[in-house]
């Protein structure tokens, strides 16, 4: 199972493995409260991308389509199959720290990631 979890809501047993999936570091919090398994920093979209986007609702389909671009990569396809598999065996959460709950890049990695599970 793939959750997703903004980086400012407390963590909670039910969330299992914790990764945060931005470039950035969330402001004004520390490592130990996030309860992180990982920081997959290079899933995060390029900061090219990033300012493209601005969070702009308007431009939520042309962000999905050219994430999915960047997350195409071989390297990336990687960490994404290694968290299909994590998924498929437990729960995984995307922790993310945008406002906006559905448009921001943990929603376009919780996609691919549950298109890939369907695969498995």
């Amino acid at each position: 199972m793939v959750r997703l979890k903004r980086a400012y809501d407390p963590p909670s047993p039910e969330d299992g493995h914790r990764y945060l999936v931005d470039r950035l570091w969330p402001r004004g919090i520390s490592k130990e409260a996030l309860q992180l398994r990982g920081w997959l920093r290079d899933l995060a979209p390029s900061d090219p991308l990033r300012r493209w986007f601005g969070h702009d609702p308007a431009k939520w389909p042309q962000f999905q389509a050219r994430y999915r671009q960047e997350l195409a990569t071989p390297q990336r396809q990687a960490v994404l199959q290694q968290l299909a598999q994590e998924a498929r065996r437990g729960t995984v959460t995307l922790v993310y720290s945008a406002h906006d709950r559905e448009h921001n890049n943990a929603v376009v990695i919780k996609a691919v990631l549950e298109e890939m599970m369907e695969e498995l």
